[in-house]
C-alpha cells in the first residue's frame, strides 16, 4: 500500500498529476484544491495518498492534508460514492465545509459538487452524520503536511512512533507555532511529542 509520495512534480493536469519519485512517475488523481496548492511543475511536493485496487485497475489518489484524506475515506464508505465523485466533492468543499454541511444536514451544499444529485447528497449527509468530527475544531482536520525541512522530518519522526498523520501534522504545526519557523529538529520533535500526548 502506498501511503505517501515525496518527489518532483513532473506534470499537472485537470484532475491529477504525475509525481516523479526516484525516476518512477506515479499518476495521482487529486481534488482541484490539492492540485492548486502543488505549485508549478519541477517543484518538490509531498502528497498523502490512498490506493484503490479493483479487479481491472489500481488508482492512486493524492491529498495535500490529512484532513482531506480522512474526508475522502469517509466519503468513499458511502454507497454510490467512488473515488472520482469523492474528489469532485472535495474540489467543491474543503474538509471543514463538508463536515459543516453534514452536521447541519445541508444537502444543497453537498450537491454543489459535479456529479452529485439531491438523492446522493442526502445519503452522504445521513450516513456521515457524526463520522467527520466537528468543523473548525482542530488543526487535525486541515493541518497541511509540511513538504520539506525540520517540520516534515518531525512529522515523519512522529509517524514512525505510531502517531496518525493527522495527529503528527497537528502536533508539529502547534509546536512550530510556539517555537517559530527556524526551530531545530530535536526541539521541534520534543515539543510536538508533548503536544501529541495531551
Amino acid at each position: 500500500m502506498i501511503a505517501r509520495l515525496t518527489g518532483t512534480l513532473a506534470e499537472i493536469g485537470a484532475d491529477g498529476a504525475v509525481i516523479d519519485v526516484g525516476g518512477v512517475g506515479y499518476s495521482v488523481l487529486a481534488s482541484a484544491r490539492t492540485l492548486d496548492a502543488l505549485g508549478p511543475a519541477g517543484g518538490e511536493v509531498l502528497l498523502l495518498t490512498e490506493m484503490q485496487v479493483r479487479e481491472d485497475s489500481m488508482t492512486l489518489f493524492g491529498f495535500g492534508t490529512a484532513g482531506e484524506r480522512e474526508a475522502f475515506r469517509a466519503l468513499t464508505s458511502v454507497q454510490g460514492v467512488g473515488g472520482r465523485v469523492a474528489l469532485a466533492i472535495l474540489s467543491a468543499l474543503g474538509p471543514d465545509e463538508l463536515s459543516l454541511a453534514v452536521s447541519s444536514g445541508d444537502k444543497a451544499m453537498i450537491a454543489r459538487a459535479n456529479g452529485v444529485g439531491p438523492k446522493l447528497a442526502q445519503r452522504i449527509a445521513n450516513e456521515l452524520q457524526g463520522k467527520l468530527g466537528a468543523p473548525g475544531l482542530a488543526g487535525t482536520a486541515g493541518a497541511a503536511v509540511p513538504r520539506s525541512g525540520p517540520a516534515a522530518d518531525a512529522v515523519s519522526a512522529l509517524g514512525n512512533l505510531g502517531f496518525k498523520p493527522a495527529e503528527a501534522s497537528a502536533a508539529v504545526a502547534a509546536a512550530q507555532d510556539e517555537l517559530g519557523p527556524d526551530t531545530a529538529l530535536d526541539a521541534l520533535v520534543r515539543l510536538a511529542l508533548r503536544k501529541a500526548a495531551k
